[in-house]
């Protein structure tokens, strides 16, 4: 298992310097967790290089940015993107006929969900197949990044690729009664993943998640030896997440978003970062704590524990860094709701017995219980019903510090890691903000 280590000291600044390279594996797209550690490579003076997922075509083909995808690509990234189709997993993939995962799914019930089968060998063969053609790929990304990057130059190669629900409607209904139901619509995260289509998402979480960084890490050995002749650095780092700690009855303690059955595939992370690092290879999974965006809107409840976060600034970066922020976060809040209250209230759900009952860090990722699911589902409909708009959020507030506190941690971390897996915590991310190398986050 894993150890916990959380960062608990601000890193020195990292090796890389001017004409060094960020390379982004993984698309960016809109506001999340890799824009803080491009943000944080640019104002240092690294060069950042991008890749793509690629775009399926309307006959399911995978295909390239087009000109004008690739334009607004390397615009929202500010760098150039190589345009090789990076998509990881499974599910769209066709071998020797046989319909693909998704085309197998488009008839079937979300009521039918521990009852579905598959073509005998099918999801295997699909697998094998979405493996071969991402390490394809990869070998042409090397390829190009040899051309690109000068053997001088320190390298930092970003694993930034998750998820991997399988692109089929049947899951969505499904997901929704997970995270979100309660009363008829809840339904056990845990019957729900000992069933077939559960399994096929470990499957396909797995491979997206957790195996790419393996690929990854295999497809860039000529860059290393190349590196390794010049006597220049090829560092990897991962996101990671493995619960966070926060402060709770105003006390540090390790909690985590239940239920997270991707954790899974974060834990397979965590073991590849060792192995590599055995192998005296630089590679870092770094555990980052809970934020809001679009893609984890559907994760209601995720955003509770973003909250204490204030609470974590004012206690180590202190009232100068603290004050503006809170009446940032006071003017969003409805006429008669306070700051304050707002804590209190995210510090009941945190502490609840209830919670404390699921929350143990060798048995995770846990999965919910009705008791569970709709105690955090009240609280964060609670928590949400404070704002005077619902388009702006004192969590959303509080996930942009996020991005770029974590993105600096991790840049400069990335050069003499602390050990495989890295936890972020609140109190390193506040005690960010009061030292001078925090300047500009909040």
């Amino acid at each position: 298992m894993t150890e916990y280590r959380p960062l608990q000291q601000l890193p020195e600044p990292a090796g890389y310097k001017a004409g060094d390279v960020l390379v982004l594996v993984g698309e960016l797209f809109g506001r999340g967790y890799a824009n803080g550690l491009i943000d944080e490579a640019k104002r240092i003076g690294m060069t950042v290089i991008g890749t793509t997922v690629g775009r399926r075509g309307s006959d399911g083909a995978l295909r390239p940015l087009n000109t004008e995808e690739l334009a607004d690509a390397e615009a929202l990234l500010g760098g150039t993107v190589i345009n090789i189709p990076l998509e990881a997993g499974f599910d769209m993939e066709s071998v020797d006929g046989v319909p693909s995962v998704a085309e197998q799914l488009k008839k079937a019930r979300p009521d039918d969900f521990a009852t579905i089968t598959f073509i005998e060998g099918s999801v295997e063969k699909a697998c094998a197949a979405g493996t071969a053609r991402f390490r394809t790929h990869l070998a042409q990304l090397e390829t190009e990044l040899l051309k690109l990057i000068p053997a001088e130059a320190n390298i930092l190669l970003a694993h930034s690729m998750a998820g991997g629900i399988p692109r089929a409607r049947v899951f969505m209904p499904l997901l929704n009664r997970i995270f979100k139901g309660t009363g008829d619509k809840y339904l056990a995260s845990e019957v729900f993943w000992n069933s077939p289509l559960g399994q096929l998402c470990n499957t396909s979480f797995n491979e997206v998640t957790g195996d790419t960084f393996r690929y990854l890490i295999e497809g860039t050995a000529a860059i290393r030896k190349r590196s390794s002749a010049a006597g220049t650095r090829v560092n990897y780092s991962a996101y990671g997440y493995h619960g966070t700690g926060v402060l709770v009855n105003n006390q540090y303690a390790w909690q985590s978003y239940t239920p997270y059955v991707q954790g899974f595939a974060k834990m397979r992370l965590e073991e590849i970062a060792a192995e590599a690092t055995a192998q005296g290879i630089q590679a870092t999974v770094f555990n980052c704590p809970e934020i809001q965006t679009n893609s984890s809107a559907l994760f209601l409840g995720v955003e509770i524990s973003l909250y204490p976060l204030l609470s974590a600034i004012r206690r180590e970066a202190g009232e100068q860094v603290a004050a503006p922020l809170e009446a940032r976060c006071q003017a969003m809040l409805k006429e008669g709701e306070t700051v304050a209250g707002l804590l209190e209230r995210a510090d009941r759900y945190l502490s609840s017995p209830i919670l404390a009952q699921i929350a143990d860090f060798s048995t995770w990722p846990q999965h919910n219980t009705r008791e569970q699911a709709e105690l955090m589902l009240a609280a964060s409909a609670e928590l949400m019903e404070m704002h005077s708009d619902q388009k702006q959020l004192v969590c959303a507030e509080l996930s942009r510090i996020v991005f770029s506190a974590t993105g600096r941690l991790m840049l400069h971390n990335s050069w003499a890691p602390l050990s495989p897996a890295v936890w972020l915590n609140h109190d390193i991310i506040s005690r960010l903000l009061g030292d001078q190398r925090g300047s500009g986050i909040v």
